[in-house]
């Protein structure tokens, strides 16, 4: 019989915060609450009263909290929550001001800075004071093309002091891919390092910022924080100014702008990876009560907690991350290569830095599995209670990795949602057991539903991953899209009222959820719908592949499965490999399953954040256009998909 990879003992359960909210909402409401399942339930059959215990319990400040919770709250999109709030998010995230550490960063050169509450909050202040005087206010963009990096919380902490609004891409994009974001939101102010370290090179990027500058004419203001040089050459960007002689060290105090709880807070971005990337518009009430649940209540950190998450600036994990320093924690923050100088360097951090909630991505677990790193046997994470894992679905053999070759006693929370809503739709529950290849739980106050295309809920079947009911951070808007057509077309258009998130999943008898890949992405073949995800698992199996990717490829009037494959060095893909990988595949899922066509490539292309494009593949295979090259970390790996003769009718 199935057994359940971890499980939680009754001293942790009862130390955590999720049961203490329990104990709570039961005492409020005359209630018995006694599982999660059945506060999950009353969080969503009840979500007006839920949301409020949430404000209450994490303890939001804000000037006015008014008496209604939900407006128009059978309209998706339409709702409106705490429609009578004023508050501001940047004060929410200040509100620690003592010697605790609130950041520590660590570079992949070895360098490390410290940060503590009253130190951050100086800090935001000198340079809110300038951006004030810059003539920063509600409704004005400032953005980031900024590594991972303290200088980068500080100034979305700034901008957003005032009720300006914050946007950011990592410093790897492309100018095209930066301009493509930005300019669409024309910002008033650029933040940026003179450069930033990766896998051991210096690599510069005012050349870059120049270049955006000449394209994007709001810019009023560039300010450059050194990285790589103390004195950077500032002579190719007129009027730029250092982070140091720009900031106001005089000002000591910051005038918190308070706003309604819709007021915008991020712009986000779309992968781009299908046309010029959408500008997703989250409301900083909605983002910061979400991000709370989902730190206090669903990863259980408080101010003792020291929380790491591997991210750039450009991936919504950046802006999940920060919202921690509202708990009080201590955030540990790295940027530079995962896998330099050594497989093994954030587990060296994790060590040093006593990191109890390490964040990262399935991708990276599985190359630290293929890389033979086993931390358990090479360093004391004594202080590590959870490991969380997002990006991609996190196969079987990652779960039992993280438990063989980690640590045996933590909770490991893979985690879904995206971009679009700024958190999570399903992730992890404290006091819950972990089962391999599951998400432990839907999110509380989230009515997510698998349903089929009639819009038929399902249990323990393959169907659309749904919301049926508002909730607090879903976006505002895109950005330029007066009408809100775009808006409604990329969440409602399939079924009326109802967020269709474009995840192709299921609900397991756990309780908890499965995601097998993108919708879009879904492989037909025979008219049978196949999950991305489940075949990767098969083949990740295999020693001799690192990684892999499939297409579905029309095919004589059906659809046939092509995989590719990136092998270990040395290896080539033969006869016996191809039958090995179709074996592993067949024996663990269907015959349909099973690629038609296996073809060796030594690159597959990925986004900036690290996810594989499927979609732009599959357009290369069939000689179609790929729109936004600029979106993919290494748009040249394109190349390798075209014009194969294995492909060839």
């Amino acid at each position: 019989m199935e057994q359940p990879l971890w499980t939680p003992s009754d001293t942790r359960v009862a130390s955590t915060r999720l049961w203490d909210f329990i104990q709570s909402v039961n005492h409020a409401e005359t209630l018995s609450i006694d599982s999660y399942e059945r506060l999950w339930q009353w969080s969503v059959d009840h979500s007006e009263k839920f949301w409020s215990h949430v404000w209450s319990y994490t303890g939001i400040v804000a000037s006015h909290q008014g008496e209604r919770v939900l407006a128009d709250g059978n309209q998706m999109p339409g709702a409106r929550w705490f429609p009578e709030a004023r508050l501001n998010f940047a004060e929410n995230l200040l509100r620690w001001r003592d010697d605790r550490p609130a950041i520590v960063f660590c570079g992949e050169d070895g360098r490390r800075t410290e940060l503590s509450h009253a130190e951050l909050y100086a800090r935001v202040a000198a340079l809110a004071a300038s951006l004030r005087r810059q003539g920063v206010q509600p409704g004005d963009i400032c953005a980031g093309f900024m590594p991972n990096v303290a200088e980068t919380i500080i100034a979305m902490l700034a901008t957003t002091s005032l009720g300006g609004t914050w946007s950011s891409c990592s410093p790897d994009f492309g100018i095209n891919g930066v301009v493509d974001r930005f300019g669409q939101v024309q910002p008033k102010v650029l933040f940026t390092t003179d450069g930033y370290i990766y896998n051991g090179k210096q690599l510069d990027s005012l050349e870059k910022v120049a270049g955006i500058a000449r394209e994007i004419g709001s810019i009023e203001q560039i300010i450059v924080i050194p990285f790589i040089s103390d004195t950077p050459d500032l002579s190719a960007l007129p009027g730029a100014a250092l982070l140091n002689d720009y900031a106001d060290s005089s000002a000591s105090e910051i005038e918190f702008t308070q706003l309604p709880f819709d007021h915008p807070l991020y712009v986000m971005y779309s992968s781009g990876t299908t046309g010029v990337p959408k500008c997703i518009v989250h409301s900083a009430g909605g983002t910061l009560i979400q991000h709370l649940k989902e730190l206090v209540l669903h990863t259980d950190i408080d101010r003792d907690d020291r929380f790491f998450y591997y991210t750039t600036c450009g991936w919504m994990m950046w802006n999940w991350m920060v919202s921690g320093l509202a708990t009080g924690c201590t955030l540990v923050l790295f940027d530079g290569s995962p896998f330099a100088p050594k497989p093994a360097v954030l587990w060296d951090m994790a060590e040093q830095e006593q990191i109890s909630v390490f964040g990262t991505s399935a991708k990276y677990l599985a190359a630290l599995e293929k890389a033979g790193v086993k931390p358990s046997k090479s360093h004391e994470l004594g202080a590590l209670k959870a490991i969380l894992s997002t990006g991609s679905p996190l196969s079987h053999e990652s779960f039992e990795y993280v438990y063989r070759d980690i640590k045996t006693d933590l909770q490991l929370s893979s985690i879904s949602g995206g971009t679009d809503i700024v958190s999570c739709f399903a992730l992890g529950c404290p006091i819950l057991p972990v089962w391999a290849g599951e998400l432990q739980c839907r999110g509380l106050g989230m009515a997510v539903d698998i349903f089929d295309d009639e819009g038929r809920p399902l249990r323990e079947e393959k169907g659309e991953l749904v919301c049926t009911k508002p909730f607090p951070s879903m976006p505002i808007r895109f950005w330029n899209d007066a009408d809100g057509q775009r808006f409604h077309d990329a969440y409602f258009a399939q079924f009326d009222n109802i967020w269709a998130h474009g995840d192709y999943g299921e609900i397991t008898a756990h309780g908890g959820v499965i995601i097998h890949g993108r919708s879009d992405a879904v492989l037909n073949p025979g008219g049978v719908r196949i999950g991305t995800a489940e075949i990767y698992r098969q083949v990740e199996k295999v020693e001799e592949v690192l990684e892999s990717l499939c297409i579905g490829q029309p095919w004589q009037d059906d659809v046939r499965v092509v995989l590719f494959v990136r092998l270990r060095e040395g290896v080539n893909l033969d006869d016996e490999l191809t039958k090995l990988i179709k074996t592993t595949i067949r024996a663990n899922t269907t015959p349909r399953h099973v690629p038609a066509v296996i073809i060796q490539v030594t690159d597959i292309p990925r986004t900036i954040s690290g996810k594989i494009v499927e979609l732009a593949v599959r357009q290369v295979v069939m000689g179609q256009t790929v729109k936004n090259k600029d979106a993919l970390a290494n748009p040249e790996a394109l190349e390798l998909y075209k014009d194969l003769p294995e492909l060839q009718a």
